[in-house]
């Protein structure tokens, strides 16, 4: 009988196991997948200052333009 419980107890402890097994795969999957997410944000961030920057320089060049057009009152 004790031999039985301790064998029904070893199946459940390597059913848990197995299940941990899949947890622990399926969390390095998440992981890799939010690095990726991270990854692609830090680029669109470094894109849209790129933007920025450009956008500035040609507001700053247009108010030369206007300036010395006279389109603009100094």
């Amino acid at each position: 009988m004790t031999d039985d419980i301790a064998h029904l107890m070893l199946e459940h402890l390597k059913a848990l196991r197995a299940g941990q097994q899949e947890i622990r795969l399926e969390l390095m999957d998440i992981k890799s997948r939010v690095t990726a997410i991270e990854s692609h944000f830090g680029q669109l961030t470094t894109q849209y200052a790129g933007q920025s920057a450009r956008l500035d320089r040609v507001e700053e060049r247009l108010g030369r333009i206007e300036r010395r057009l006279d389109l603009v009152e100094a």
